[in-house]
């Protein structure tokens, strides 16, 4: 028997820009696609600063795990990509703004992000 997938797209954050949902919920597994530091409404990034893109990506991941059933606490899995070593501690700054513990696992890569992208963060959550 093969569960169905239904995609999660909310308001409260960027509309994809290409083929892809904002989360796909499976049975009780979520899957966040990649949250940046866009404002969903102006689809701007609110700063130059990593720690204000880091805040709006991790406001923009909580609401499309609400809008998929899910809180901050059903996270289990985290990665973080950042464009540059030393955005690793103002990141981690503002990821203990959300995350408690225990933490959720998580990997942390440093790669070449598009335009004025600083970091981009996606998840993967379990329901229940």
């Amino acid at each position: 028997m093969t569960s169905q997938s239904t995609a999660v797209l909310v308001e409260g954050a960027p509309k994809p820009s290409g083929p892809f949902s904002q989360a796909l919920v499976r049975g009780n597994i979520v899957a966040l696609s990649g949250q940046v530091g866009m404002d969903p409404v102006t689809r701007e990034y609110v700063s130059d600063d990593v720690t204000e893109q880091t805040r709006q990506a991790l406001a923009n991941m909580r609401a499309v795990l609400a809008g998929a059933g899910a809180r901050i606490s059903d996270v289990v899995s985290v990665r973080v990509f950042v464009t540059r070593q030393e955005h690793l501690k103002p990141v981690n700054e503002a990821y203990l703004e959300v995350f408690s513990e225990p933490f959720p696992a998580r990997t942390a890569v440093i790669v070449g992000l598009p335009g004025r992208m600083l970091v981009e963060i996606d998840a993967l959550a379990v329901l229940g």
